[in-house]
């Protein structure tokens, strides 16, 4: 909840639908049944939450989670954004 709080600072999103967002994850983890979750499913499904919500949100999200080194990697994230995802001409 810290990192969506986090990623969503100053954005003009309704704390009910973050509330919403976060809960759907948690029925969702649950309804798997499993005792354990690892941090990647868990990092999926708040980048899909996200990508949902808020896209300034979800390229904050994923410029840590992905950890984000260059310009090239927010630009291939924001190609996905766009629908661009053609493969660049190198």
């Amino acid at each position: 909840m810290r990192s969506v709080q986090v990623a969503l600072r100053k954005r003009p999103v309704e704390p009910e639908r973050i509330e919403r967002m976060v809960s759907g994850m948690v029925r969702q983890l649950e309804s798997r049944g499993e005792n354990d979750v690892n941090a990647e499913t868990i990092g999926k499904l708040v980048m899909e939450g996200l990508r949902v919500l808020d896209d300034v949100a979800y390229v904050r999200f994923a410029s840590v989670y992905k950890n984000f080194r260059e310009a090239k990697d927010f630009e291939e994230l924001l190609g996905e954004l766009s629908g661009d995802e053609s493969p660049e001409d190198d």
